[in-house]
């Protein structure tokens, strides 16, 4: 169910980086209990938005409001879960002994170490050290760490990089599940037939938002096949050129 007030609210947002503008004015809100899609290729300024929503990005202008606080206000640290596309779990330390280091910092019941573990699919590997685990399970060990506690907003950049289609699927699943719990998703990827899973998408390019709304608007309104042809139609339009 989604509550009146957005989850995430930006407004003109922009992003100064090597002293180029990365991010131009960009301004959206995101509904409670939406699974929103940032899409774009690499380099498009997908990471620095998420940056930028849980407050460790240093922004030039704009103002980012998340679940009515100001991004990265000391309040949200228990509501806001954050994975990094690089993992930032410890080699060292199996996946429970992370878990529980994190649930600890992150004051979660110990009990969430057990659940996090099952819903991300690492029961056979909870006792085994990060550094030997394959790349697809190092990415849903640091999965694992922003579904603890009850994040009321995850933050997730690329979560499904590296995954085999089955894992993705079920990954997507339990994004799903989340999101009928009433937990708002923003989740970025380049991989176009990740999109239609989304409830609402930005197609961004070049620290720009090229459009925004549904998978299935953004093909009606373009004419296209699949969203891989929507994106393309789009940056054509924006060109000048015909589609």
């Amino acid at each position: 169910m989604m509550s009146s007030s957005p989850a995430v609210s930006v407004r003109d947002l922009r992003v100064v980086r090597g002293g180029r503008e990365v991010l131009h004015g960009l301004s959206f809100d995101v509904p409670r209990g939406c699974v929103l899609g940032l899409l774009g290729p690499s380099g498009c300024g997908k990471t620095t938005v998420m940056r930028a929503l849980v407050g460790v990005q240093i922004v030039r202008g704009g103002r980012v409001t998340v679940l009515g606080q100001d991004a990265g206000s000391a309040g949200l640290r228990d509501r806001v879960g954050y994975a990094t596309q690089t993992p930032a779990v410890y080699g060292d330390l199996t996946v429970a002994e992370n878990l529980r280091y994190f649930a600890s910092v992150l004051r979660a019941p110990r009990g969430d170490v057990d659940r996090v573990i099952e819903e991300v699919g690492l029961a056979g590997a909870r006792d085994q050290p990060v550094a030997t685990l394959s790349g697809g399970q190092h990415s849903r060990a640091n999965l694992a760490v922003a579904l603890l506690g009850s994040p009321e907003l995850l933050v997730l950049d690329e979560p499904t990089v590296g995954l085999d289609p089955v894992l993705r699927q079920e990954l997507w699943t339990l994004f799903r599940t989340l999101a009928g719990r009433g937990v708002t998703l923003v989740v970025s990827s380049h991989v176009m037939d990740e999109a239609g899973r989304t409830d609402r998408l930005l197609l961004m390019r070049e620290g720009a938002i090229l459009a925004d709304g549904a998978p299935d608007a953004l093909r009606e309104r373009t004419g296209a096949a699949d969203l891989e042809g929507a994106f393309l139609h789009l940056i054509n339009e924006t060109a000048g050129s015909p589609a």
